[in-house]
């Protein structure tokens, strides 16, 4: 039989832009405005779920306010990931869950708890590549990550996560698609103008190169008070081939879904042998800090 598995995205903007609210109140109505569409995901039949990056609150990187260290939580531990973990058990459906991280006073990560469908913890991946630009003062609040790329065996799928910024960097990908990663996932928080022409050049390339699918979820509307610009939605998946399957709105809170049927990657590989024909013995230079 088909190995068929049924993603879900969630794209989403942020209720409360009130500068004068408190971290609690905006993480409070963000985490709310979610569960609708959780709750339909999980009546939908979706197996595997991704939300977006740091779904709980704004992205507040166009700031150097300490004050959004109070959204940090612990990965165990997490009162966010166990109320989401519930939901993955009532629905069978396992959860990519990207929130900000607290590891100890003063280190924080952008992460991601991977929970299974019977709401089991299963590990975390952080943030790798961190962004340090106008508007986007990651450094700031995350330090880069330090757990690699790892994959995660899921109920339905062995799944792997790379976040926003993430996926300008083919490597990581290739380390995740050899970690055997069968689908990756992309939660984000990117604006148009600079990078929209990349949102789908990138990741298709990433899912040819590697003969996995790609589900990349990127948040929608503007936030206040920092107006860097208008996050563009259009959240996706794409197959082994670089084909499109389902692709969201550029504007609007939805839920994205779409089936992958997982044989493909087994028709692809056994087409396009770039996992065999591989030279990292000629790769050093890469691993090098050049000038």
């Amino acid at each position: 039989m088909a190995r068929k598995v049924i993603g879900g995205l969630i794209q989403m903007s942020n209720p409360i832009n009130d500068p004068s609210a408190s971290v609690q109140t905006v993480r409070d109505a963000m985490f709310e405005k979610h569960l609708p569409l959780i709750e339909e995901a999980g009546k939908r039949g979706t197996q595997i779920l991704c939300l977006q990056e740091v779904f709980n609150g704004p992205y507040f990187c166009p700031s150097q306010d300490s004050k959004w260290c109070d959204l940090a939580e612990p990965i165990p531990g997490s009162t966010t990931v166990e109320r989401l973990s519930a939901y993955a058990k009532k629905y069978q459906m396992a959860m990519v869950i990207p929130i900000y991280e607290r590891e100890m006073a003063g280190v924080y990560y952008n992460t991601a708890a991977v929970v299974d469908a019977d709401g089991t913890y299963l590990g975390k991946y952080r943030k790798n590549h961190i962004p340090q630009t106008n508007g986007f003062w990651e450094k700031y609040f995350f330090k880069p990550g330090n757990l690699g790329y790892p994959t995660f065996q899921t109920r339905y799928a062995k799944i792997g996560v790379y976040i926003c910024y993430d996926r300008h960097f083919p490597e990581g990908a290739r380390l995740l698609g050899l970690n055997g990663a069968e689908i990756v996932f992309n939660p984000s928080a990117t604006v148009a103008g600079l990078s929209q022409y990349l949102w789908k050049l990138e990741q298709p390339a990433h899912a040819v190169a590697n003969g996995y699918f790609i589900a990349a979820s990127n948040r929608v509307g503007t936030e206040a008070p920092w107006n860097i610009g208008r996050f563009y939605g259009t959240s996706y998946f794409c197959d082994p081939r670089g084909t499109m399957l389902a692709v969201g709105s550029e504007d609007k809170d939805e839920l994205v879904t779409a089936e992958m049927n997982l044989d493909v990657i087994e028709e692809v590989r056994r087409t396009w042998q770039f996992f065999r024909d591989r030279r990292p013995e000629t790769y050093e230079n890469m691993v090098k800090q050049l000038p």
